[in-house]
């Protein structure tokens, strides 16, 4: 759990850095900056929902040989 808040904070950092490089004679690209940080939501996510995921008996799946 530490983990996945450490890494999203590591990601909302960076996605806030980005939107204001980017953002030129604007303050802040929100759009940039939320669109990052939703990648990175979405990729924690994925990465959660593998790992708690069942995994399969490979022992019990017999080649044959």
């Amino acid at each position: 759990m530490i983990r996945l808040v450490l890494s999203l904070l590591f990601f909302l950092g960076l996605a806030l850095a980005v939107g204001f490089l980017v953002s030129g004679d604007d303050y802040f690209d929100w759009p940039v900056a939320g669109g990052l940080f939703a990648i990175a939501v979405l990729g924690e996510g994925l990465r959660w929902w593998i790992r708690r995921r069942p995994a399969k008996n490979s022992a019990r799946q017999s080649s044959g040989i």
